[in-house]
């Protein structure tokens, strides 16, 4: 290969990765399953703590320091009232109210545990999710489900809200 070849090809590979190293990925992955022995549907949402951070300090007008010694007090009750926003369920056409059961730090991501109770059988299942979407125009929100022996994926988007799925 030539020298020119050579340096072209070079160039063209840092270009590639200082692009990776410019820009940031947002997104936000939602683990949905109805466990039927237990009569409910756990959800587990997994958000980057420092985007997080971000949109709740811009709703509550203060410092929030999620993950850390200087946590504000309220911290649990802002990310419940985020949460229930920015994510809300309807199953079989109809509102269903979603509980947060708490929250865990693995490294630089807060995952989220939720549930909703419900015992019957689920004929459809719409979720919507906003999250980050108020801070991050490009905001990818992953959702897979596990309904009725049935998976699904689904990416939402500031602009493709909602999944919705038929059984």
């Amino acid at each position: 290969m030539t020298t020119k070849k050579t340096f072209l090809l070079s160039c063209a590979v840092l270009f590639f990765l200082a692009s990776f190293a410019i820009h940031k990925f947002y997104v936000s992955v939602t683990q949905v399953d109805f466990i039927e022995n237990k009569k409910r549907v756990e959800i587990t949402t997994r958000i980057f703590i420092d985007d997080l951070e971000k949109a709740l300090e811009k709703k509550s007008s203060k410092k929030v320091y999620l993950a850390t010694k200087d946590e504000v007090p309220e911290a649990k009750d802002l990310i419940k009232g985020y949460l229930s926003q920015k994510i809300t369920a309807s199953i079989n056409q109809k509102p269903v109210s979603i509980i947060l059961l708490g929250t865990e730090i693995e490294n630089d991501v807060l995952i989220c545990y939720l549930k909703i109770d419900f015992s019957e059988k689920i004929t459809t299942f719409e979720l919507y999710n906003n999250v980050l979407t108020e801070i991050y125009s490009d905001q990818q929100n992953l959702v897979h489900t596990n309904i009725n022996n049935t998976k699904k994926s689904f990416l939402l988007t500031k602009s493709d809200k909602t999944a919705l799925i038929k059984y």
